[in-house]
């Protein structure tokens, strides 16, 4: 005689839909927090209390600048050195006195010397002017020259400077840069004015925008590592005009100790 076949156990329909549905859940539930984003005040503000705690208020960085395509031209003429050629090298030279005053040097070995200074949000320039020395200080100082009795005071000042570049700091987004993930204040797109800073850290990484003749630039800050700067100076600043990369800095050696004049700024 056959066996009679047991019978197999079928779960009830409601049990599979609803296991479903709570998977469903924990997905999107996953997939929403990993996706928050702080709001652009509250980034700015742990982007200025990560400045307060830095151990000092000054520096002198010394390094190498070198400058590129278009710009060749442009600095050449002002350093007095050979033009006839891709890139052009010259000693740099940053000096930080927080909060707020920022001096740029460039210098040929022959002698020839510019600086594009920034204090208190005003702009000078000695000798004759390298648009992209000038760019890079302003926003080297308005970002990394802050300093203020309150994170909150010093996220209203960087708010301020945003906003007259056309940056809408209450719009914000994640993304890349290099290897990086970025917060990205202001409307998205490319070409958009926009803030990036450094997820890890809260450090300034980039600013994009286009000056009051309608040239678009890109100050980039790249790697905070270099024990010689404290923190307080990237290893490497870019500009770009446009499409192009036309200068770079890069920290040698730094001073955090320095005793810097009045003159300077």
């Amino acid at each position: 005689m056959k066996e009679p076949q047991k019978r197999k156990s079928v779960k009830p329909a409601g049990a599979a839909v609803m296991k479903r549905a709570v998977a469903v859940l924990g997905v999107l539930v996953a997939m929403s927090a990993g996706a928050y984003v702080l709001p652009g005040g509250s980034i700015l503000r742990r982007m200025v209390a990560a400045r307060e705690e830095l151990p000092s208020t000054a520096l002198k960085a010394d390094g190498s600048l070198h400058f590129y395509g278009p710009v060749v031209n442009e600095a050449g003429g002002v350093l007095g050195l050979p033009a006839d050629r891709p890139e052009l090298e010259a000693d740099g030279t940053v000096y930080l006195r927080l909060p707020g005053r920022c001096r740029f040097e460039a210098k040929a070995r022959e002698g020839n010397t510019v600086a594009a200074v920034s204090s208190g949000g005003r702009k000078r320039v000695e000798g004759k002017e390298i648009p992209a020395l000038s760019e890079a200080v302003q926003q080297l100082c308005a970002v990394l020259g802050v300093r203020a009795e309150s994170a909150v005071e010093g996220r209203d000042v960087v708010e301020t400077h945003l906003r007259a570049l056309g940056i809408e700091s209450r719009t914000t987004s994640l993304g890349r840069f290099g290897g990086d993930v970025v917060y990205v204040l202001g409307q998205p797109g490319e070409g958009k004015p926009q803030f990036w800073v450094y997820k890890d850290g809260f450090r300034p990484a980039r600013v994009k925008y286009k000056d009051a003749k309608g040239t678009a630039w890109d100050v980039r800050f790249l790697d905070y590592t270099s024990p010689v700067t404290g923190e307080m100076l990237p290893r490497s600043i870019e500009v770009w005009r446009g499409e192009d990369r036309v200068m770079r800095f890069t920290v040698l050696t730094g001073d955090t100790r320095a005793k810097l004049a009045d003159t300077l700024f």
